[in-house]
């Protein structure tokens, strides 16, 4: 993660710098340092219309009493666009624009909800299967010849209070 993390805060940052000077010795520094403000105010005004359309759906739907999941990840999305749109650079321009397209976050957000579905089922496989030295608890329950699963036997409820060792004497 820290890996991941340093090359996020260093290798992408000097491949901006690198290409927004390369642009400018293609055009011209002045041309260079337009092209990244008017990204900017193109990209924020864009983020901030789609963005309030985004907040509009989201509370259409909770007025409705639908859950509003796919518009927030569409409001996410349009959210990390502005980022991107905001900071300088023409890679991160690039993405940013991207976001703001609807029919790429629509395939966006069908791919993010696969890949949230896969971790929460892997979550709840890993939380929910019972091991015991290496085997899983239904081969356990068949090793040692019982009848019951966990969800067929009888709760017990026990209420207790700890004392001190100095109450008990």
């Amino acid at each position: 993660m820290l890996l991941r993390l340093f090359l996020l805060f260093t290798i992408i940052p000097l491949a901006e710098l690198w290409l927004l000077l390369w642009f400018s010795s293609l055009t011209s520094p002045v041309i260079t340092f337009g092209l990244v403000v008017v990204t900017g105010i193109l990209g924020a005004w864009l983020a901030r219309k789609q963005g309030s359309q985004a907040w509009k759906k989201i509370q259409q739907s909770m007025v409705q009493g639908q859950p509003p999941t796919g518009v927030v990840l569409d409001g996410l999305m349009i959210l990390i666009a502005g980022a991107f749109l905001i900071t300088p650079g023409i890679m991160t321009d690039m993405v940013g624009f991207a976001l703001l397209i609807p029919s790429l976050r629509e395939m966006l957000k069908i791919r993010m909800g696969e890949w949230l579905k896969q971790r929460a089922l892997m979550q709840v496989r890993s939380q929910n299967t019972f091991y015991t030295s290496g085997t899983r608890f239904e081969d356990f329950q068949q090793s040692t010849g019982s009848p019951h699963t966990p969800a067929e036997e009888e709760i017990i409820d026990v209420e207790f209070t700890r004392k001190d060792s100095s109450e008990t004497e």
